[in-house]
């Protein structure tokens, strides 16, 4: 029985998800962005996000504790490097899956995992446009001046109305 098993195994023996994940977050973390299917890309996440929290304090202890579970130095210099400074700010959260379709041979749903803030097209899309002001057709001369002229006009009609 699997009673308070919460992982998924994958279908791999330990040995064998553990060098996956390894590597798919040495290649995550190298390339910003990999493709997979949906249940690695969630298990990915879940290895890969307290590795970039660690990060976050670089520390000779951080460093050797991220180095045992990626086996790569250029990941960690890249991990250490570019990747804390741009995600430095962000309390957590620094993965987006997107799913994308499902794969011809077997019809598993694939996806692509991608660090948050490496991704261009979505960073243009968050950042709020430049605000313009609404101008409406009448300028202001006009709108000081249409008080006064209303007022005529209604001094117009009583004149009119008194017969004068």
């Amino acid at each position: 029985m699997r009673h308070g098993k919460k992982f998924n195994h994958l279908g791999r023996t330990a040995s064998h998800r553990k060098a996956m994940l390894s590597n798919m977050a040495t290649s995550l973390i190298l390339h910003k962005r990999i493709s997979t299917t949906l249940a690695k890309a969630k298990e990915l996440r879940k290895y890969v996000e307290p590795l970039i929290t660690r990060a976050k304090e670089d520390t000779t202890h951080n460093r050797r504790v991220v180095f045992s579970y990626l086996q790569n130095k250029e990941g960690i210099k890249a991990l250490f490097g570019e990747v804390v400074e741009k995600v430095g700010t962000r309390a957590g959260g620094y993965t987006r899956i997107i799913k994308t379709s499902f794969r011809l041979g077997d019809n598993a749903e694939m996806c692509i995992i991608e660090l948050v803030d490496f991704n261009e097209l979505m960073l243009k899309d968050a950042q709020p446009a430049k605000k313009t002001t609404r101008r409406s057709r009448r300028s202001a001369v006009k709108a000081t001046d249409a008080p006064e002229s209303s007022a005529a006009k209604a001094e117009d009609k009583k004149e009119e109305n008194t017969g004068e």
